[in-house]
């Protein structure tokens, strides 16, 4: 009897803690949607008044203009993804650079040392990042490159680059750490010296969690706002990476508080938060496509 009792309040215990990560997952989902309802409920009545080809491919900003009010987000748009881009290309390779001797090439001592380190980095408040890149990083890059604006994509980029490098670097390592150990060691025994090892067996067996790595560091990017409203001079305009830009997450922290309730503009501002919501949510189903391929053909 007490076997089968246990056997009872062991199965009753599964199930109860099945229902427990189930509820979890769908309090996640309805969360999502909730948000997304929100943003249509309050930004889907702007497309009544203005053009969706206006909106999306409208080269001006001008919300506040008294005589023809544009709301054209192509440069916001331009400006996010210059902005991102620079990140991207800066901290990818630096963090996959990172990961990989952490991972591999580290002493056990250094790598306590390291991961930790790096990690901090994302404990440092956005603010303060833009502070460095306002007083700092801005003189540095106009010093080298002779610009005459001082706050400009690049600086932003660059600024973002460091805030995204702990999410590459941490979850890359992560990643190429999990591989078995066998598939080194068996590389190896082959005769494989350790960077032919890394280069052809521990990173395409890693590519689907280095993937998640940069494109949740993507993700990161595409949603700072403090940093790079403190960095890039804010200028809705198409430009090059030495010029000022502004981008989509900056113009909602910065024009939500000054809008009327309910009018136009605070509409658009909601077409626009709808905008960034879909490109994050894209560039998301993108990866887990990506990561479900690489993970059947065995990587």
């Amino acid at each position: 009897m007490r076997g089968k009792e246990k056997k009872r309040s062991a199965i009753w215990k599964e199930t109860l803690i099945e229902k427990a990560l189930l509820a979890s997952a769908l309090v996640s989902v309805v969360v999502v949607v909730l948000i997304f309802a929100f943003l249509i409920s309050q930004g889907g009545s702007a497309f009544g008044r203005i053009s969706i080809i206006d909106f999306l491919l409208g080269t001006k900003w001008e919300p506040t203009s008294v005589i023809a009010p544009s709301f054209g987000t192509l440069p916001l748009l331009y400006g996010t993804m210059l902005v991102t881009s620079i990140a991207m290309v800066v901290s990818v390779p630096l963090g996959l650079m990172a990961a990989i001797y952490i991972a591999e090439v580290a002493y056990p001592l250094e790598k306590e040392i390291l991961k930790p380190v790096i990690e901090l980095l994302s404990a440092v408040p956005s603010v303060i990042y833009g502070l460095f890149a306002l007083v700092v990083l801005a003189t540095w890059i106009q010093q080298l490159t002779g610009t005459s604006y001082r706050l400009n994509a690049l600086n932003g980029g660059v600024i973002l680059a460091i805030m995204v490098l702990p999410t590459v670097v941490s979850l890359a390592e992560d990643a190429i750490t999990a591989v078995p150990r066998e598939y080194k060691e068996a590389a190896i025994a082959l005769g494989a010296s350790n960077w032919e090892t890394i280069r052809s067996v521990l990173l395409p067996s890693a590519s689907s969690g280095i993937l998640a790595a940069v494109f949740l560091g993507f993700g990161r990017a595409v949603g700072e706002t403090m940093a790079v409203l403190m960095a890039t001079g804010n200028v809705a305009a198409i430009g090059s990476i030495l010029e000022p830009t502004r981008t989509m997450t900056s113009t909602i922290a910065i024009e939500t508080l000054e809008v009327d309730f309910g009018g136009l503009h605070y509409n658009t501002l909601f077409a626009l938060a709808i905008e960034l919501f879909v490109i994050t949510f894209a560039f998301n189903y993108l990866a887990d496509i990506i990561g479900k391929r690489l993970r059947r053909m065995g990587r």
